[in-house]
């Protein structure tokens, strides 16, 4: 069996495959501060928990993928692997690992590893050109060419952290549960304040995957044909308010991780 991680600012994904199957997936808090050895005390109560897995640190894992946004956390797992899964082959995405997709920027090492990680599951699931948006901490789109290269994207404020700005700038605010108000129209301050981030946010997907979508196509091209894929732990959120979105696949991420460590397996 595979385990995948995908490390994100805010939370961490483990996702357990069983061929192409995703048979097991937990989510935890990204904390920085965790050392390798805790990291693997973690890990072994998670998985410990799978039936398919036996009782020992790493029983039934064959491989490991990972993709990190945070260095001090890939650089814990790195020990982790190294340590406690020594004799398992892993893949760690960062520069030099076998992706399959092409990255057109100015600066390709500044792209973070998940963005790529998510246009290699979206090119194999949807193909090109398409558009990827990750609800994370920061909201991204990314674009990705009917060739099946990564050509650019773009990143805004993530829902929680707009959240969070509001209750900390706000004299007269305060931090919110992120939920659906009754009414576009709030009738008190949570209201008017969920309704501003939900409505918000699902008119900024519109309006930036709609100009991204006339990018790709060119001149000559239609915008419809290009695939819109949400992604990310807060797309529930905004699925439904949306005029944009074709398709939500939760775990990209992950499948995108089980993609690259095939593609580099010949290699461990």
């Amino acid at each position: 069996m595979l385990l995948t991680i995908d490390v994100g600012n805010t939370h961490t994904v483990l996702g357990l495959f069983d061929g192409e199957e995703i048979v097991e997936h937990w989510r935890i808090s990204t904390d920085a501060r965790r050392t390798a050895d805790e990291l693997a005390v973690l890990l072994q109560g998670l998985m410990g928990m799978h039936p398919l897995l036996g009782v020992e640190l790493g029983e039934g894992i064959d491989g490991i993928a990972i993709c990190s946004t945070v260095p001090s956390v890939l650089h814990e797992l790195r020990e982790v692997t190294r340590r406690y899964y020594g004799d398992i082959p892993a893949v760690l995405v960062e520069p030099g690992v076998k992706t399959g997709v092409p990255v057109l920027m100015d600066h390709p090492k500044e792209v973070g590893a998940d963005r790529i990680i998510n246009a290699v599951g979206a090119v194999e699931l949807y193909g090109g050109p398409c558009v990827v948006v990750d609800f994370g901490t920061a909201t991204t789109f990314d674009a990705i060419s009917a060739r099946g290269e990564y050509v650019g994207g773009v990143i805004a404020p993530g829902i929680e952290i707009s959240v969070e700005a509001l209750g900390v700038r706000g004299a007269q605010l305060r931090k919110i549960e992120l939920a659906r108000p009754r009414a576009v129209i709030g009738k008190n301050t949570v209201e008017a304040m969920q309704s501003g981030i939900l409505y918000g946010f699902a008119g900024q997907v519109d309006g930036v995957v709609d100009r991204m979508a006339r990018e790709l196509a060119g001149p000559d091209g239609d915008p419809d044909d290009v695939t819109v894929i949400a992604t990310g732990g807060l797309a529930p959120m905004v699925l439904g308010e949306s005029s944009v979105i074709d398709e939500h696949e939760p775990w990209l991420t992950l499948i995108g991780l089980r993609l690259v460590y095939e593609r580099n397996a010949s290699r461990l």
